[in-house]
């Protein structure tokens, strides 16, 4: 399922583009930043991090999850070390957009076999991210920070990458939803942030990633993938965030759009790595400007 990194960036995403998923085996860049985020999330949740939901009920570990994550997301150290890696894997800072950093957890079903379902314990279900953004020069980064397991993971469905998916993405409103979850409690039920296929997908379908700690792949956003349940009995703690190459976006390369048709393309949601301007006005756009299909 993994692909070798192509020599040189623009060979990379056009790869990308083409639906290849690419792993980073050996970057030291990637180790010193697993090595900072083991440090930061043991400091904030005590040893042993992967049994955190056993130290907490339900809505307290939404609560603290929740408070973790926004943490790590605005950390100087975090953010200067993943610009150090998309600069050594050939990005330039300066035209290159980035989305917030997520340390995503993802805690084993619960014995009552209610899932979790708030914002920072929520497994992720099936979906593309470019039916949320409407941005196929998007390029999506995952790297787990402690060991993964494939029932402690999340899955590609590769063979959909240029296939249409039936989805409600026409009914979609992102910015209604950022307004929303901007307003909700930490531990309110998450709300999907992208739209969702409208015909039954079995994640067993998928093709779980297993990479070990220190290892990041880069795929585009238009990869169909899901999270897997987790039953294994300790929580998934992972990194991920989110490039845009500005070049290409501006000169349309990118991912096909096969189903995609949601209202807005989501620029408010990146900065640039270089100085953390947003988006929008480095474009001299809207945070949310209409989508017209093609």
């Amino acid at each position: 399922m993994f692909s070798t990194p192509p020599s040189g960036v623009d060979a990379l995403h056009d790869a990308l583009y083409r639906g290849a998923i690419v792993r980073f085996a050996t970057l030291p860049e990637m180790a010193q930043i697993v090595a900072f985020t083991r440090g930061f999330v043991e400091e904030a949740l005590g040893p042993e991090p992967v049994r955190v939901h056993e130290r907490f009920d339900r809505q307290g570990l939404a609560e603290r999850l929740s408070e973790v994550q926004r943490a790590y997301s605005n950390h100087p150290e975090a953010k200067r070390l993943w610009q150090a890696l998309f600069e050594a894997v050939g990005l330039d800072a300066g035209e290159t957009a980035r989305d917030r950093l997520i340390l995503r957890f993802q805690p084993p079903i619960p014995d009552d076999g209610g899932p979790h379902d708030a914002r920072s314990t929520a497994t992720v279900g099936f979906h593309r991210d470019s039916w949320g953004t409407n941005l196929y020069a998007q390029v999506n980064w995952w790297a787990p920070i402690y060991p993964i397991t494939a029932g402690r993971s999340f899955a590609f469905l590769p063979d959909l990458f240029d296939r249409p998916i039936p989805n409600d993405s026409a009914d979609f409103d992102l910015a209604a939803l950022m307004a929303h979850n901007r307003a909700a409690p930490p531990d309110a039920p998450r709300r999907a942030m992208t739209p969702r296929p409208t015909e039954s997908i079995d994640p067993a379908s998928g093709e779980p990633v297993v990479i070990a700690p220190g290892e990041i792949i880069a795929f585009s956003a238009q990869h169909a993938h899901v999270g897997v349940p987790n039953r294994t009995g300790l929580t998934r703690i992972s990194i991920d965030t989110r490039t845009l190459r500005l070049a290409d976006h501006l000169a349309g390369r990118g991912a096909p759009n096969v189903d995609g048709r949601a209202r807005w393309v989501a620029y408010g949601m990146f900065r640039r790595l270089s100085d953390g301007r947003p988006l929008a006005d480095v474009l001299g756009v809207r945070t949310m400007e209409p989508f017209v299909p093609a």
